[in-house]
């Protein structure tokens, strides 16, 4: 055996690591070993055997897909030809969604609130007006659009926008009640303006008020339909530039549509009436109606209704028209839900909606608005949904959404992400959800099916699952970057529903959502699953396939923190870890689940949250609960949330902690093996010296305020009513958040460890530092526990709030057949390792830098039928596939908190990396995960910084500033998977994935989905002889004429500023190549000239009349001088 210098490998570890240092023992790793490739040496020399491949060359982060539905929707688009469909919001974002797997997500820079968007029909292009009276011109012949021209209006702000069909000039109308025009292919303002004093009558006295409509006839594309707020409407001639025609109405307008023939037009007013007018008697309108207003007896006016909002009117060549409308119901019913009214023919439909309506548009089979409308659909926006109503039956069924637009159902309090699990899983989990399908949608196919989208290059499954305040649980397939829901657990069945004025049996200890989901836990290859809620109960769940009609089991536990109160048989003799004989006792003292009562008085003793059913309960196929535990009350003190959770099938074991103490539970025999305060698990390891009972008087406060029950920690000021707390997970709002926020966004704050509570998605606990120690990491692992250990054994490595760290012994029955027998004993190991502040993650390493999977028990059902045996033996992994061969002599035991990550090497608990990963902020979440055959541990930051660290070395690879923690959403909700990808909930209702792989990166364009496909756009019907000489003269009507720079000059340049938009090269690049791509790249390089000459032009004329001005007053000097003599100067 090779001799070596050890102070020689610690220079070479911290050179190694140049942030941090080495740290560890005196010469405790000096134990040398021959490892594999015949290199001598200690734990201390890893870099010489494991050649670590990672580089910062594989690492670059992007945003890939965002899934759910669009957060605060404001407009709505269609494009009839592609067959796609944009929606707007109010945070300046745009959703187009086209056939499943096409979603594309584009984000306006301002993030100004999206007013209104229009399709260029079949022209690849999206137009949108924003809130801050800015037009863009979106180009979507590009896997990611981007904005081609951008046109900011000065002095004006819009109200309303218009592009005819084949059109490239577009219409918008303003709040001073003008109409300007835009050429849509340069972005430049006509110099045509239809000004609202020449549009009304010269008597009017007043002003009409903004625009709210703009359309052109039908009929005659020369005349344009102006609708202004206070019942103004008027005909423009745009040839002759004066109206043909003015129609007056005592009630405000909200939108117009035309009859196809462009004879007649309905208004929707502020009174729930619609009117329809016609050209040739505009006087006054031929027909009034108050669809849902009640007739009065004595023929006067039915009384008014609310507003109707909007109005679509369309044609049917065999049928009657339909009108559709959203808004107008009376009055005298405060409570009816929205509604949105199809009138067709005789017949009135009302669909009463779940929320308000933000728009609707009807979907018809030609783009030509002089054609028969032909109608078969209607997409209805909703706040909070979308649906689209099928119009070819009678019944005006819905279509099934094929979109993943429900994950805010229920507000999302959690999420957990696993991708390249095993791919039977998502069949069988569709399997096991198909079963539980709505009937009754329309039979049609779902008719927003434009776009184009391929499976890609990426095929390993991943799956996403989100817990929600409902206590419903969803798995999702989100394989090649889609989202399909597989299958929905609700888990809310185990237990009671408390009815009201019932005797309180059991003792809540929030207000609303007790049975939010708070933290889960999954296990994919044996398909265990367990979840953590927030009334102070964990349920595990085992899959069958099978239906089962069974009693729950149920267990209850005492968890606190003061060393009197832990409950064992004999408190003065039994040390806190009682041997076998002396624990089985205790725990059938504590497992006693139905009988307990409160003590005398108020005060609550033994009391569970809630109530489990005790009767049989009919479990479906899929996830069916097998052991409930839940907290209890103890001495009047309700229990404190789950801080931490871990689960192994192949021991057999649920441990669950929280900032009292640790429980661990054996869920194969139903019986608690331990429940103790966190102080007692040190025994005499502890290396604080502190009193071992409540907190100080003078930090109660704090420690009240970190110790709250349910998601309420993040905001301390609304301890009262934990709802509020959920809605600020889930629900953004526009009032001043606390200032605990104010600190996550700015964690340089040198009271943050007393102010903010300690988060990461998978456990947001909050402990201060001087009061409770709470167990924020598990983690159950086949290791060494001790120093002179020379094979691994079963352990529970437990994480604190203080950095500590601890190893537990789980010592297991030999054999499997004991295994429902025998006891399991935990026992203190006596190892205790430190870190800087809370323990967040344990991963484990084997010898050769392999990261060892967790062991665990392959699947089999519980319920099988030809499963007659119940005592079969159980089939368990104990290693990793890829260290099955050996586990080696070594490992090495992969440690994170909040504030830096170590490397210890095992059994010798030598620390062989350190790496400070942040000074002024704190992780919120950190996890080891596999990235091109290699290993990493990922970290995200509360000052919004992405990082990755090499594994054994903590070689810092990436370290990005990407997410402003500017919600605690985010905080809360952001996990990190294999393969380069991660995810987090960027608003109530939607998900956002994104990678941190460079691989990934380079091949995303391939997977996403394109959103133009070459469509020839349909001909336009032959209109027939009489038709062409009677039906007007649009055909005649040149556009290009009339408000082009010849014809009507130029606009003021003070009245809106064109912004070339960055997308131009991009859109060059998204472009076919060859000739188109020469065309796209010559009409930039000309808009850029037309600018620069017409920067040009402003300067000549400026020079121009300062030459004049110069010219006029030498003028005027040489006549006022001319007639002197040279002495009369």
């Amino acid at each position: 055996m090779k001799k070596f210098n050890f102070r020689k490998v610690l220079d070479g570890l911290t050179a190694a690591s140049p942030v941090g240092s080495s740290g560890g023992g005196s010469g405790s790793g000096a134990g040398g070993s021959v490892h594999p490739g015949g290199t001598a040496g200690a734990a201390g020399t890893p870099r010489e055997e494991i050649q670590e491949t990672l580089t910062s060359d594989y690492f670059q982060i992007c945003k890939t897909v965002r899934h759910g539905f669009p957060y605060l929707p404001t407009a709505l688009a269609f494009d009839p030809v592609q067959k796609i469909l944009a929606i707007g919001t109010r945070t300046g974002a745009i959703r187009i969604l086209g056939r499943p797997g096409v979603d594309c997500y584009c984000q306006h820079e301002s993030g100004a609130a999206v007013l209104q968007l229009q399709f260029l029909i079949n022209e690849g292009a999206l137009v949108s007006a924003c809130a801050d009276d800015a037009l863009h011109l979106w180009n979507l012949r590009q896997k990611r659009p981007a904005i081609l021209h951008s046109l900011k209006f000065n002095r004006e702000r819009i109200t309303y926008c218009h592009l005819p069909f084949q059109s490239k000039w577009l219409y918008v109308g303003t709040e001073r009640g003008n109409t300007h025009i835009v050429n849509i292919e340069s972005f430049i303002l006509s110099g045509y303006v239809i000004m609202w004093n020449k549009a009304i009558e010269l008597s009017t006295k007043t002003h009409p008020g903004p625009v709210v409509h703009l359309s052109d006839s039908p009929r005659d594309e020369g005349k344009l339909l102006i609708g202004y707020e206070n019942g103004t409407i008027v005909f423009w001639d745009l040839r002759s530039k004066r109206a043909d025609l003015r129609a007056y109405y005592d009630e405000a307008i909200h939108s117009v549509a035309w009859h196809h023939e462009g004879k007649q037009f309905m208004c929707s007013h502020s009174d729930g009436s619609l009117t329809l007018w016609n050209l040739k008697s505009p006087n006054r309108p031929f027909q009034t109606t108050i669809p849902h207003g009640k007739v009065q007896r004595d023929g006067k006016k039915p009384e008014s209704c609310k507003p109707i909002l909007k109005v679509e009117y369309k044609t049917c060549k065999n049928s009657e028209p339909f009108v559709v409308f959203s808004g107008g119901l009376s009055y005298d019913k405060p409570c009816r839900r929205p509604s949105l009214t199809i009138m067709h023919g005789k017949a009135i439909t009302v669909l009463e909606m779940d929320h308000p309506i933000v728009d609707f548009l009807t979907l018809c089979e030609t783009p030509y608005p002089n054609e028969f409308q032909e109608p078969y659909a209607v997409v209805v926006l909703l706040e909070k949904d979308l649906i689209v109503v099928d119009l070819t039956q009678t019944n005006f069924p819905i279509f099934e959404n094929p979109y993943p637009i429900d994950i805010h159902e229920s507000p999302v309090t959690c999420t957990e992400y696993f991708a390249d699990c095993p791919p039977d899983l998502i069949p069988v989990l569709y399997s096991v959800g198909a079963k539980h399908k709505k009937q009754g949608y329309s039979n049609k196919e779902w008719p927003i099916s434009g776009g184009a989208w391929n499976l890609g290059a990426q095929t390993y499954p991943e799956i996403i699952i989100t817990g929600h305040a409902d206590g419903s649980v969803k798995f999702w397939d989100a394989s090649a970057i889609t989202l399909q829901m597989l299958y929905k657990l609700k888990t809310s069945k185990v237990f009671e529903k408390q009815k009201v004025g019932e005797g309180k049996t059991t003792a809540e200890i929030v207000e609303e959502d007790p049975f939010a989901v708070q933290m889960m836990y999954w296990c994919p290859e044996s398909r265990i699953f367990c979840v953590a809620g927030v009334s102070a109960y964990v349920i595990v769940y085992r899959f069958s396939k099978h239906e089962v009609n069974t009693e729950i089991a149920s267990l209850e536990v005492r968890l606190q923190s003061e060393v009197e109160d832990i409950i064992t048989p004999e408190p003065e003799t039994n040390p806190p870890f009682p041997d076998a004989s002396s624990q089985l006792p205790s725990l059938k003292s504590l497992s006693g689940s139905t009988n307990t009562v409160a003590c005398e008085g108020t005060m609550k003793d033994s009391i569970p949250c809630l109530s489990v059913k005790a009767r049989p309960v009919r479990m479906p196929p899929g996830y069916q609960a097998d052991l409930v535990i839940q907290l209890v009350w103890v001495d009047g003190e309700p229990p404190q949330q789950i801080t931490s959770l871990a689960v192994n099938s192949a021991y057999g074991l649920v441990a669950f902690g929280n900032c009292n103490g640790l429980a661990v539970v054996d869920f194969m025999q139903k019986t608690v093996l331990l429940s103790m305060g966190t102080l007692d698990l040190y025994g005499s390891s502890d290396p604080y010296q502190r009193q071992p009972r409540s907190p100080r008087k003078s930090r109660q406060f704090a420690a009240d305020n970190f110790c709250m029950r349910g998601l309420s920690n993040f905001y301390p000021d609304l301890t009262k009513r934990i709802r509020t707390s959920y809605q600020s997970l889930t629900e953004l709002s526009d009032s001043p958040v606390s200032l605990e926020l104010e600190r996550c966004k700015s964690p340089t704050s040198e009271n943050r460890e007393n102010s903010f509570s300690r988060s990461r998605s998978s456990s947001v606990s909050s402990i201060d530092r001087d009061s409770k120690e709470a167990i924020t990491a598990l983690f159950f692992m086949e290791s060494f526990a001790r120093k002179n250990d020379s094979a691994v054994s079963s352990c529970l490595w437990v994480g604190t709030g203080l950095g500590m760290v601890i190893i537990l012994s789980l010592n297991l029955p030999a054999s499997d057949d004991l295994r429902h027998s025998e006891p399991v004993v935990v026992s203190p190991s006596g190892t205790v390792l430190t870190l800087k502040g809370a323990v967040l993650t344990f991963a484990c390493l084997d010898c050769m830098g392999t990261l060892t999977h967790q062991p665990y028990e392959v699947w089999r059902d519980p319920h099988s039928a030809d499963d007659g045996d119940k005592t079969r033996k159980r089939k368990l992994v104990m290693h990793s596939p890829s260290s099955s061969q050996d586990m080696g002599d070594h490992q090495f035991a992969v440690i994170c908190s909040e504030k830096q990550a170590k490397v210890f090497s095992l059994p010798s608990q030598t620390c062989l990396y350190v790496h400070n990963i942040t000074e002024t902020s704190f992780l919120l979440r950190a996890d080891v995960v596999t990235l091109c055959n290699s290993v990493c541990l990922a970290c995200f930051c509360a000052n919004g910084h992405i990082m990755t660290l090499s594994l054994p070395s903590l070689r810092p690879l990436l370290d990005m500033n990407y997410l402003p923690v500017t919600d605690m959403r985010i905080a809360r909700t952001f996990c990190f998977t294999n393969e380069g990808q991660a995810l987090y909930l960027s608003s109530p209702t939607e998900i956002q994935r994104l990678t941190y792989s460079q691989e990934m990166c380079d091949n995303l364009q391939d997977m996403l989905g394109d959103l133009f496909t070459p469509v020839e756009t349909p001909e336009a019907q032959n209109r027939g002889f009489l038709k062409g000489l009677f039906g007007g003269s649009g055909q005649a009507f040149d556009r290009e004429e009339l408000f082009g720079e010849a014809t009507a000059g130029k606009a003021s340049r003070s009245l809106a500023q064109h912004i070339p938009g960055s997308g131009g090269i991009e859109g060059v690049r998204g472009a076919a190549g060859g000739v188109i791509g020469d065309l796209t790249r010559a009409r930039i390089a000309l808009d850029e000239r037309g600018q620069k000459l017409g920067e040009l032009d402003e300067r000549t004329a400026s020079m121009m009349a300062s030459a004049e001005a110069f010219s006029k007053h030498a003028h005027e000097v040489m006549l006022k001088y001319k007639d002197k003599k040279w002495y009369q100067f």
